[in-house]
């Protein structure tokens, strides 16, 4: 680990060189490369210093401690100081281990972000809402942007499904791990006995992929037009905005009427395209190479569930972490860094086995 840090060092400090070379600055596409580079390694760089450091402050007052000539009270001083150095130069081991693990590489992309009712009827359109504007309740926390792509609804308030592109640093690295089954247990507002139900809405989170991640043979796509279905408005029912695309090789089917412009609806729908096939073709290499990533979205059976959330009771509970909540109205209301924080140390938890 060491010998990968100072070469880390020793190329942060080659490049600090570089970018303050003139003939770099002119060459505007060199000298940003070379700052991006450098601002992958800076965190690393100076968590390492502070290792060194530590490292040192630990010798230095060892050494005392072995020269002797203390009193009393300095060595119980020196001691305790050792003691706190120790622990300290333990945490910075491990936290660098955590910037050493390997980088998802879609992790500071945007996010195509998608919602569908599953088992439970009107009560699941109803739940997929609210976790939709709980998505976009957190991104608007964290000051990312959202993009409505498609949203088809079931005239009481629910959702059937819809897909959001939320736009921020750093989105995919928090999102991906909202993938899977939600599960809810509350009083539907049509139960007249009070008997709780119990539903499922599923969650699927892609990276937003650019046109060169994907080989997209516009060939190999149906684009049929119709007429956008809605509540009225100007272009509703009128014009030929919706756009439906068919990916023929695999049968994929994306559909966009959100915008009145059907040149608009026709790139949208083809970004979450990509974005689904992308996401395809990483779930089958990471089935050919490991049983860790499991489908996204399964098959919407309220069995298979990542978290459930509990309306009597006030609660969330994430299944994967064993870690329970009593805050579901703030947590619906977008406060998800608990949960999403805990989630993130238990997969570097994990990673770091391996290390």
């Amino acid at each position: 680990m060491y010998d990968k840090l100072d070469f880390i060092q020793e190329k942060y400090d080659e490049l600090s060189i570089k970018v303050s070379d003139p003939d770099v600055i002119n060459n505007q596409a060199v000298w940003q490369k070379h700052v991006k580079e450098m601002a992958a390694m800076e965190p690393i760089v100076n968590k390492y210093k502070e290792y060194k450091k530590t490292k040192g402050e630990i010798g230095d007052t060892k050494e005392m401690l072995d020269e002797g000539g203390l009193d009393d009270e300095l060595k119980e001083m020196a001691k305790a100081e050792l003691s706190e150095l120790e622990e300290k130069i333990e945490t910075l081991g491990n936290e660098l281990k955590i910037l050493l693990l390997p980088k998802d590489p879609n992790d500071d992309k945007n996010v195509i972000l998608e919602v569908r009712a599953g088992t439970g009827g009107e009560e699941a359109g109803l739940f997929g809402s609210d976790l939709l504007r709980m998505y976009m309740r957190y991104a608007e926390r964290r000051g990312w942007k959202t993009e409505m792509m498609e949203v088809n609804d079931t005239g009481i308030g629910g959702i059937k499904e819809a897909v959001i592109l939320i736009k921020g640093h750093g989105a995919y690295s928090r999102l991906k791990y909202e993938s899977g089954v939600h599960r809810v247990q509350r009083v539907p507002e049509t139960e007249s006995s009070g008997r709780i139900h119990t539903s499922a809405a599923t969650v699927a989170v892609l990276p937003e992929i650019d046109d060169v991640e994907v080989d997209l043979n516009p060939n190999d796509v149906r684009v049929d037009v119709y007429r956008a279905s809605g509540n009225g408005g100007q272009c509703v029912n009128t014009t030929d905005s919706a756009v439906r695309l068919t990916h023929m090789p695999t049968g994929l089917v994306v559909t966009c009427q959100d915008e009145k412009s059907q040149l608009k609806n026709k790139e949208k729908a083809f970004k979450v395209l990509r974005s689904r096939l992308y996401d395809a073709k990483i779930q089958e290499q990471n089935k050919e190479i490991s049983a860790e990533r499991k489908s996204q979205v399964g098959s919407g059976d309220r069995s298979e569930r990542i978290r459930t959330y509990n309306f009597p009771q006030g609660r969330v509970s994430d299944h994967r972490i064993g870690l329970t909540l009593y805050k579901l109205d703030y947590f619906l209301d977008g406060d998800l860094d608990e949960i999403i924080d805990a989630l993130i140390t238990s997969d570097q938890a994990e990673k770091m086995k391996n290390f």
